[in-house]
């Protein structure tokens, strides 16, 4: 087994569960992943549903990336995925990304939720220094996503990578840190009604 510089954990609030993503997953990642067939958009790693096993298999590869399946406590279902990564541990840094959702999911309390937890168990018990996000100039509603959450925007990195169907992709760039993150927590806790 790879050792992740972030361990896998479970965490969970608000009816949503962050549990390590295991190959037990692919049927529920699968079935997300047709709600709404979310495989076709070309800014985005959403697997199609007979490509669930190689999308968690690459996932546990990935030595600086910790995945998680994303639950929906009520129904017991797989809704989606969300992981950290580009983990530094040096400089107490890491990213989330890898963030999809089934469609139904789209514009609920689903995404702050997880971005809450992940936020907090990073700086307040891992102790890090620095969030960041990176997603395609396309994807407009990513964008709005991450700026809801108080994340800076650092900028547009040109041509940093290519995309599924192999066009060249610019990235926009978020961050924040430690010191940011006491009153970004304050707003999502706001808007989770934990306030």
């Amino acid at each position: 087994m790879i050792q992740k510089p972030i361990a896998p954990v479970t965490l969970r609030l608000n009816g949503i569960r962050l549990e390590p993503l295991t190959g037990a997953h692919e049927t529920g990642l699968g079935e997300a992943a047709s709600d709404g067939q979310l495989w076709d958009t070309c800014y985005t790693a959403i697997p199609r549903p007979e490509e669930a096993a190689d999308y968690i298999r690459l996932a546990l590869e990935t030595p600086d990336r910790t995945a998680f399946a994303v639950i929906d406590e009520v129904s017991g279902k797989v809704i989606g995925s969300t992981s950290y990564y580009n983990v530094l541990l040096p400089e107490r840094r890491f990213e989330i990304g890898y963030t999809w959702y089934g469609q139904s999911h789209w514009r609920t309390a689903v995404n702050t939720t997880c971005k809450y937890l992940l936020l907090c168990h990073a700086f307040d018990t891992l102790d890090f220094q620095t969030a960041g996000w990176c997603t395609d100039i396309l994807n407009k509603r990513s964008q709005r996503a991450i700026e809801r959450l108080s994340a800076k925007k650092d900028g547009v990195i040109r041509g940093d990578r290519l995309r599924g169907d192999g066009s060249v992709r610019d990235s926009v760039v978020y961050s924040m840190i430690r010191s940011e993150w006491p009153q970004a927590k304050a707003a999502l806790e706001s808007k989770l009604g934990l306030a």
